[in-house]
């Protein structure tokens, strides 16, 4: 099984090895890119620009698929989480359609490649149904329904849905699929190395200076590029598009059905707020009904468990269970206008970029950031790199834009001597537990192992310095402000964070 950022295990994760890269990384080359993120979006990427004659260096802080990819429901959709009415009234017509052209293509690279590779992960091409269950709803579906022909979809009402689920009015969309992410990005990285890119995991990017040729540093060394990537999810340092990308969690669940004939064909989605979604997916010969939802701001509700109890009491609802198999949840990052920002990273040079602000559609545009991300730097003319570029955010007056971190925050109170017995009496934090408590002066961060052993760390994220909050369902620290997340010894499990938080030791 491959490590996750998080404490739950997915239903990907579990069937899977870690990687083991064949190539190793020189520090006296000079590389034409280097992607920052070993996920589906950063292995896409490094493998496109690696068959066009680009020498790549993928850097993943932990391991291949660590990330989302190892997190999400695998997706592969043209209807997105972004209505396409919302795009015609923000963007236009026009635009509206190139979104929806930017993911058919999408869907349409992974099958190439999955052909071109004989890559065995499970795709299936499928129709996706989406339906109402109240008149608000319904009116919402029609909206839906002409936007959605306007951009060239294939959609059209359905008198049936493929879930047991009571409903006013359906969807159906052709030209959907799905697909095993990690066995995917596995092999594209495999045959990324093959045509002589690089991997290097446990390298964690901590800065970037430069113009012309870019000086890359990790925790343990550097790297010069002419270019660099940002596949990270969100791009370390401070940037405009950390105060323009909001952090969500989202819960997800593997369950067995008692009957074969239960399991749903198709992508389906209700139109709930937040909704909810499900699909079926077979794994080495076992099928797994995934279903998900209830979605929420990062670190802005204290009860995350309550979500998993949530989902599986709806699921229960509607189908005869034989097991739990996984759940899990993952992050994602919702742009302010709907859109995501793939481009030049705003404030910095025109060789620094980024892809970030998928929403819940990562596996979709992950690809059309690969295809924007490779013409941009193959000087190929494309119309997204115009719709979905970052500087399209305009700076607020007085912020400015750097890239460099607060590592001093980290420093501030290691080797702080605290007392073990007075904070447990005052936190009263059950077994596997977190809390941010004051004592005396200080504002700590406590948790306390299935052991009964307490963590004590500094509260403050080493990205922005906001207060982090316990996530109890992944057992993580997470920060409410831009999504960093923290294990329960202070090490970065997702970014923007660079530098862990400070550990306190505690006495008697």
């Amino acid at each position: 099984m491959i490590p996750r950022d998080g404490s739950c295990t997915s239903l990907w994760q579990q069937h899977m090895e870690p990687y083991i890269p064949s190539n190793k990384a020189d520090n006296t080359l000079v590389y034409d890119v280097i992607i920052a993120g070993g996920g589906i979006t950063g292995i896409s990427t490094a493998w496109m620009l690696q068959k066009l004659g680009k020498n790549c260096l993928v850097l993943e802080a932990k391991s291949i698929g660590f990330g989302t990819t190892g997190g999400t429901t695998a997706h592969l959709n043209t209807i997105l989480d972004t209505p396409y009415t919302k795009m015609i009234r923000n963007f236009g017509e026009d635009n509206a359609k190139l979104v929806a052209k930017a993911a058919r293509d999408a869907i349409n690279l992974i099958k190439e490649n999955i052909h071109k590779l004989a890559i065995d992960c499970e795709f299936k091409e499928t129709p996706a149904f989406i339906f109402s269950k109240n008149e608000d709803q319904t009116r919402e579906l029609d909206d839906m329904y002409m936007a959605s022909q306007q951009v060239g979809l294939q959609v059209a009402y359905s008198d049936k849905i493929p879930v047991p689920m009571p409903f006013q009015k359906a969807l159906r969309i052709e030209k959907q699929a799905k697909f095993d992410p990690l066995q995917y990005v596995y092999a594209l990285a495999q045959a990324f190395e093959t045509a002589g890119g690089t991997i290097q995991q446990e390298s964690r990017v901590i800065d970037i200076e430069g113009d012309d040729l870019l000086t890359v540093t990790t925790e343990e060394e550097s790297f010069t590029a002419r270019a660099m990537v940002f596949a990270t999810h969100i791009p370390i340092g401070i940037n405009l598009l950390h105060l323009r990308c909001a952090p969500y969690r989202s819960y997800a669940m593997a369950v067995r059905l008692k009957r074969d004939t239960d399991y749903p064909q198709g992508l389906i989605y209700d139109t709930d707020d937040p909704y909810h979604y499900y699909r079926t997916q077979e794994i080495n010969g076992i099928s797994y009904l995934i279903a998900g939802g209830y979605d929420h701001r990062t670190a802005m509700e204290s009860n995350t468990e309550k979500y998993f109890l949530q989902l599986e009491a709806h699921l229960r609802t509607y189908y005869e269970i034989d097991e739990v198999s996984y759940a899990w949840s993952s992050q994602y990052f919702e742009p302010a206008d709907g859109l995501p920002y793939i481009g030049h990273l705003p404030g910095h040079p025109a060789n620094i970029l980024v892809a970030t602000g998928f929403s819940g559609n990562g596996m979709v545009y992950s690809q059309v950031a690969a295809l924007v991300i490779t013409n941009m730097l193959t000087g190929k003319e494309d119309p997204c790199i115009k719709l979905f570029d970052p500087n399209r955010v305009k700076p607020v007056a007085g912020f400015v834009n750097f890239i460099k971190h607060n590592g001093h925050v980290a420093a501030s109170f290691l080797g702080k001597l605290l007392p073990a017995d007075k904070l447990d009496e005052m936190a009263a934090i059950a077994p596997g537990d977190g809390k941010v408590v004051r004592y005396e002066e200080n504002t700590i961060a406590i948790h306390k192992d299935e052991k009964g052993n307490l963590h004590a760390l500094h509260p403050e994220c080493t990205h922005m310095k906001c207060t982090i909050a316990w996530n109890a369902a992944e057992s993580s620290w997470d920060c409410p402000c831009h999504g960093a997340r923290f294990s329960i010894i202070g090490e970065v499990l997702n970014g923007p964070a660079a530098v862990q938080l400070g550990r306190i030791t505690l006495g008697t």
